[in-house]
């Protein structure tokens, strides 16, 4: 917080640091652009200053102006790539394509180091000492990466061809495939390991029982090879120095008129042992031998069925396709599917808990239904956690003397790093919702109990009745009974009602 405060204090560098996001589309777009120069025109022949037709030329000048107008009337992004790419054809043909490229490659670095200035105002890099600065895997990829522009620059074109993984690091679905790699990178190695020793020992047999089978068709060079012309490739120097040069003759030997052979000598001469010592079995083996779909027995010599062993090869080329290319490649492959599709489960899963769950109570979509205030409003007005955020922020730059009761408590569960102050499964809007919900719960409830009053006192007023009437037929039994009237004067009491 106290770094964002002194960033806001020196205005070249918040500016940088607001624009990094656009600082960094234009390092991307321009190494795209340089990549696709050199993939077309390398070795930089074809074009030079000053070839354009006039009226090519006329059309360019233009398109530029035209799109310079746009530009300045209407500032939109489609508006901006036409006019930078008809300077890009002006320069080309006005100067040459490699002045260009030079002047894209020096426009790229400069961009570069201000995206880097952007990128330690935004983190702060350098307030944090420089253990930090150097074990900051992110600092030092963007460093590597201008490093690279200047290499491109200043050492050769092709460098700028490693810019392009860049896109790896922009977009997380390429990050998922290399992670799909690395995550199980020891089941990988392992079964790698494992693919190495029975090639080992395939090529063990194969040099005891089949070792006149290794023989393999090659093309070999001519004797008079020369170098590439000029301009032609960096490491052509250092790759062909001591190759014969034609025009000169410097590095080439006398060599006897060759005779010409017949067609069956040529036959042999383009067919070599590869399983001389055990060592080349194990190259042929691993080489060709993965790399045929049939495995090892594709690339070695057709057997005749008259001869001995050739039951013992037709189980030898069986057994390595099914277990080396069959079982332990797909093993790899395996690995490598089912972690991919882990981590997009996994990426899934964190979108849609995102899409449907509160980051800051942790209550479902569900949970909103048939309520007052839907999930959108909740997640915007009750719960955003940008407000939170600001919060904090304002807890943390507040001198302590001017804190509030509810913001001393956050500010000490914020030092304690405890989250107990977040509304956890808790909502304002539910808990108001509930609570209109049990007062009408509490009021019918109160209204069912009058009426069952009301009911009970008038059950009271007529037992008390029947009470009466009681009481009354005893008394008049009883008199009758003391005056001893005979039994056919007795007369019935009334009945009550």
């Amino acid at each position: 917080m106290n770094w964002q405060k002194k960033l806001r204090a020196q205005p070249v560098l918040y500016w940088c640091a607001r624009n990094m996001s656009f600082w960094s589309s234009i390092s991307f777009n321009l190494a795209v652009l340089m990549n696709l120069l050199v993939a077309f025109f390398y070795p930089f022949r074809g074009v030079r200053g000053g070839t354009l037709e006039p009226h090519w030329s006329g059309l360019l000048w233009t398109a530029m102006l035209v799109s310079l107008a746009i530009v300045v009337a209407l500032p939109k992004p489609h508006g901006v790539r036409a006019l930078i790419a008809s300077t890009i054809l002006r320069l080309i043909f006005s100067v040459g394509l490699q002045p260009t490229l030079f002047l894209l490659g020096a426009f790229n670095v400069c961009n570069k180091i201000i995206f880097l200035m952007s990128f330690v105002g935004n983190c702060g890099t350098f307030t944090r000492g420089y253990r930090a600065m150097v074990l900051d895997v992110e600092f030092l990829y963007h460093l590597l990466y201008l490093l690279i522009c200047a290499m491109g620059l200043f050492v050769h074109e092709f460098f700028y061809s490693l810019l392009l993984f860049d896109l790896v690091y922009r977009e997380e679905t390429l990050l998922n495939v290399i992670k799909s790699v690395t995550r199980n990178g020891r089941s990988i190695i392992l079964t790698a390991v494992l693919a190495l020793i029975l090639v080992y020992l395939f090529s063990i047999v194969g040099y005891l029982f089949f070792k006149d089978d290794f023989i393999l068709e090659v093309d070999r060079l001519p004797n008079d090879t020369a170098l590439p012309d000029a301009g032609e490739s960096l490491a052509s120097e250092f790759l062909h120095s001591d190759v014969c040069r034609g025009e000169t003759g410097e590095n080439c030997s006398p060599t006897a008129p060759q005779e010409e052979l017949p067609p069956a000598e040529e036959t042999e001469q383009d067919q070599e042992h590869t399983c001389e010592t055990l060592l080349m079995c194990i190259v042929t083996v691993l080489s060709h031998g993965l790399r045929s779909g049939g495995g090892v027995g594709d690339v070695l010599r057709k057997p005749s069925k008259e001869e001995p062993l050739f039951a013992a090869r037709v189980i030898y080329d069986l057994l390595f396709f099914f277990m080396v290319i069959i079982i332990v490649l797909n093993l790899i492959f395996g690995v490598i599917i089912d972690t991919f599709a882990d981590l997009r489960s996994e990426k899934q899963k964190k979108e849609e808990i995102l899409k449907t769950t509160c980051f800051i109570c942790g209550l479902e979509r569900d949970k909103f239904d048939n309520k007052t205030v839907t999930f959108e409003e909740h997640i915007q007005e009750e719960h955003n956690m940008w407000h939170y955020l600001c919060f904090i922020v304002l807890v943390k730059v507040k001198d302590s003397t001017e804190y509030t009761g509810p913001e001393s408590y956050v500010a000490e569960m914020i030092k304690e790093r405890n989250l107990d102050w977040f509304p956890r499964m808790r909502a304002m809007s539910l808990v108001s919702s509930d609570s209109e919900g049990e007062q009408n719960e509490l009021r019918n409830l109160q209204e069912k109990l009058e009426s069952t009053m009301k009911l009970v006192t008038n059950l009271s007023g007529q037992l008390s009745e029947l009470k009466d009437q009681m009481t009354e037929q005893r008394k008049q039994k009883q008199r009758i009974g003391l005056l001893g009237h005979p039994p056919h004067m007795n007369v019935n009491p009334q009945q009550p009602a």
